[in-house]
């Protein structure tokens, strides 16, 4: 099935600014390729700027918004830049539309960085890249903002706090994929206790009810994202779906649509330059049904007979786009 596709998560822009010749038109290296995105009808990926919590960690994230701009600049053929006017015009778009997204506010400020130096960072990037589709307030591990995916104990903290604040009425949703449950439920209660106008989205998570990974959302957040209109990129990495069976990923879609996500449901595939992982156990990242983004079609075939028609184009790409069509407005 051809539908235009909405991605909420890759991590080209890391691949670019980290590995040496990196080229975004490689389809050996990097599984979003461009070649790849334009062969699966990709056309919005969501281009995360991703960095480790380390001293040098706001310069990385400088250079990723730098890679960004860069990226439109160069490839004006194959890229545009996703914001409200390419949404407005999405049925004549021909390009894949692209967009950055923080993915760990350890980009914003490392350790050592002081409130006012955060505020700048932060302004800065978002000057550099117009718009951000999300921001994630920690990766896996702690940061000075909260506590990661594989943190125990740990929630948001006041700096975190303090980042929501700057967060609110800029229309730029906060991203739960790389939360622990001490931070999700720390954001959640914030946000309301302070009434922040801060949308509340899981970029690229799958369900811990389908397979039990600490990094997968439970059912109770992922109902309280679909109850306040938020959506929830499906994660196509083994690991994180079910290490033997690849067609859990249509169990994990599914599952979304059953709580409740019938408009809130996407995909947040995560592919990202996997040569220089050092966990051997990982290898394959992805299984070959969803192994790069050319696969979205062959995905939407798969499920034409547990989903209608509009369900199938509110997963594809409707869900993401009258998300942020109503966010932009």
């Amino acid at each position: 099935m051809t539908l235009p596709i909405v991605d909420l998560h890759c991590d080209l822009l890391s691949y670019l600014a980290k590995v040496p010749a990196a080229n975004p038109y490689s389809k050996d290296d990097i599984a979003c390729a461009i070649p790849f995105l334009k062969a699966g009808g990709v056309r919005m990926q969501v281009l995360a700027i991703y960095t480790d919590v380390n001293p040098d960690s706001m310069k990385l994230a400088s250079k990723q918004a730098d890679i960004f701009q860069g990226l439109l600049e160069k490839n004006p053929l194959d890229l545009n830049f996703a914001g409200p006017e390419f949404l407005a015009n999405w049925k004549s778009q021909n390009n894949v539309g692209v967009i950055a997204s923080v993915e760990n506010a350890a980009g914003f400020g490392n350790e050592a960085a002081t409130i006012e130096e955060i505020k700048a960072q932060f302004d800065s990037i978002l000057e550099k890249t117009k718009k951000l589709a999300y921001i994630s307030l920690t990766h896996h591990t702690e940061n000075r903002f909260g506590g990661g995916n594989y943190t125990d104990g740990i929630g948001l903290k006041e700096d975190g706090k303090r980042l929501l604040d700057y967060m609110a009425g800029k229309k730029i949703p906060v991203d739960l994929s790389h939360s622990s449950d001490l931070l999700a439920e720390g954001i959640f209660s914030y946000i309301d206790a302070e009434k922040l106008d801060i949308p509340i989205i899981a970029s690229h998570s799958n369900f811990r009810e389908i397979w039990n990974h600490r990094r997968n959302l439970t059912d109770e957040f992922a109902k309280e994202i679909i109850f306040r209109r938020g959506i929830i990129g499906v994660n196509f990495l083994r690991a994180f779906l079910d290490t033997e069976v690849p067609e859990r990923l249509f169990d994990h879609i599914l599952h979304g649509f059953h709580i409740g996500g019938k408009k809130a449901m996407c995909f947040g595939a995560d592919f990202f330059y996997t040569k220089d992982f050092g966990d051997p156990s990982r290898i394959p990242f992805y299984f070959p049904i969803a192994e790069n983004s050319s696969k979205y079609p062959s995905l939407l075939d798969h499920l034409e007979n547990e989903l209608d028609e509009q369900e199938l184009a509110n997963l594809a790409y409707k869900n993401a786009l009258d998300f942020y069509n109503n966010l932009w407005k």
